[in-house]
């Protein structure tokens, strides 16, 4: 029974008074699955969960990875310690997080204790868009947050913040300009040889070292040095070029990487022996077209291509996107795939593009990708995103059924019970497919035969998913109970 419960807890065609009931203390059982798995809510059963006598009926709720981040924000007060920071802490790690919105990001700055705050901070939840706008925030506690920011400030917002009239926040504003201070990083290491620890490597990677220390570097023995000095943006044109034929590939990947390498040493690298440092070179912005051709350059196509958190980052430069878009690179033309404000023209063109990570990225990332595309992407690409492309609401659905009903594999068999249309008796047949996850999802199409549908209510394995069926008679639901 308890099975049964779970999937009506779940089924769409559920009515509230229902989902109501479910609340009540004598189906404990069903409160997870209908609080954290479901994607919308009525609004009386919404306000139910919220006001839930329980705490993990709303920490379910605070966790759940389908519905709008607006209804997990009115949870932001909840009395109870627990359901705030599963508010504050990622939803789900096996999809993209979506940000909370701003008044209850702010809300929880200026109301959460340090622990909830250090888990909000880490959950992605907060969006690019809003830590800029913290230099302005009336707390200086929130102002601080532009710290994470700082790259992105302009030298006027620097400069406001450095005349801040909280100390916390100024101090904060003169720690961050010591970083690019090689005197204030000596004094911060100490007497050289310096002691190697988390703190001192932290400093050795991202602050502006002084000659005294490059050279130390230099003549220490330690296996972290070159790929720090390597790595370090203000390692001497000097020292960079004499760690170009250092026999460790990381170390010749990081001084690919730098912005400011010479032309020489980028011909050089250029001709690597790993692939990997050819093909850092070869992204290199001040190349040409012709010269990024000329490299040996590696493409994979073995990853998870799959949605980028954009919220999370600064908006790309449209001017930037639309070369990348063009380019004969193709991992060029990857990032620019995973522009969301690319436009009409430009996502056209990329949805035919003969680089799988390109057609896959755009898939998952734009908000507008050609239905075709998407269904080709998931027939084409095997990564751990594949079945987020099932959940676009451009998946083209119509007719997948007679197409991919008898196919060979179960990813491609599954499709056909998207098909709204599904024939009845194929519905029928896939809930005895070889394939759990296709019996699963067959017992749950509305299309099933309402005898099958009624039978599978006692079978042990299908019935959670036949009570989640939305074509299952309210009478029966009610039944359940």
């Amino acid at each position: 029974m308890t099975a049964l419960l779970d999937g009506l807890a779940v089924n769409p065609a559920a009515p509230a008074d229902l989902l109501l009931r479910l609340l009540e203390p004598e189906y404990e059982s069903a409160w997870y699955a209908l609080a954290s798995r479901r994607a919308s809510f009525p609004a009386e059963v919404t306000a139910a969960i919220v006001g839930h006598p329980h705490p993990r009926v709303r920490g379910a709720l605070a966790r759940n990875p389908f519905v709008d981040p607006e209804v997990r924000g009115l949870l932001v007060d909840d009395s109870d310690w627990m359901v705030r920071g599963r508010l504050a802490a990622r939803p789900d790690r096996t999809r993209p997080v979506r940000p909370l919105p701003d008044r209850v990001i702010d809300r929880m700055l200026t109301t959460y204790d340090d622990d909830e705050l250090q888990e909000l901070i880490f959950s992605r939840q907060i969006s690019f868009r809003f830590q800029l706008s913290c230099i302005r925030h009336r707390l200086p506690s929130v102002r601080l947050m532009a710290m994470n920011v700082w790259a992105f400030l302009s030298a006027d917002e620097r400069a406001a913040l450095l005349k801040d009239p909280h100390p916390q926040v100024r101090a904060s504003v003169e720690s961050m300009l010591e970083t690019d201070d090689a005197e204030a990083m000596e004094r911060r290491l100490g007497p050289l040889p310096a002691r190697r620890n988390h703190g001192t490597g932290l400093i050795l990677v991202n602050y502006r070292l002084s000659r005294t220390v490059v050279d130390w570097l230099l003549s220490d023995t330690h296996p972290d040095n070159p790929w720090v000095l390597a790595h370090n943006y203000s390692t001497p044109p000097d020292v960079v070029a004499g760690l170009v034929a250092h026999p460790d590939p990381e170390v010749r990947l990081e001084i690919a990487r730098r912005g400011d390498l010479a032309p020489g040493l980028v011909k050089l690298l250029g001709r690597d022996l790993d692939p990997s440092v050819r093909t850092a070179i070869s992204l290199r912005p001040e190349l040409s077209e012709d010269e990024r051709a000329a490299i040996d350059y590696a493409v994979d196509t073995d990853q998870d291509f799959g949605p980028y958190e954009h919220h999370a980052h600064p908006a790309p430069d449209p001017a930037v996107s639309a070369a990348y878009a063009r380019s004969r690179h193709p991992l060029l033309r990857r990032r620019a795939a995973r522009d969301p404000a690319l436009p009409p023209a430009l996502v056209e063109l990329l949805a035919g593009d003969d680089d799988l990570g390109v057609r896959v990225l755009l898939a998952h990332n734009h908000p507008a990708p050609p239905p075709e595309l998407l269904l080709r992407s998931y027939l084409e690409h095997q990564g751990g995103f594949r079945d987020l492309l099932l959940e676009h609401a451009r998946f083209p659905v119509a007719g997948l059924g007679v197409r991919f009903a008898d196919a060979e594999t179960p990813g491609e068999r599954r499709l056909a019970v998207l098909d709204p249309q599904l024939a009845p008796g194929t519905a029928d047949r896939l809930t005895r497919d070889p394939d759990a996850a296709i019996r699963a999802e067959a017992a749950r199409h509305p299309r099933l035969p309402a005898e099958r549908l009624l039978a599978l209510l006692a079978d042990e394995e299908l019935g959670r998913h036949a009570a989640a069926n939305p074509a299952l008679p309210v009478t029966v639901m009610r039944g359940l109970l």
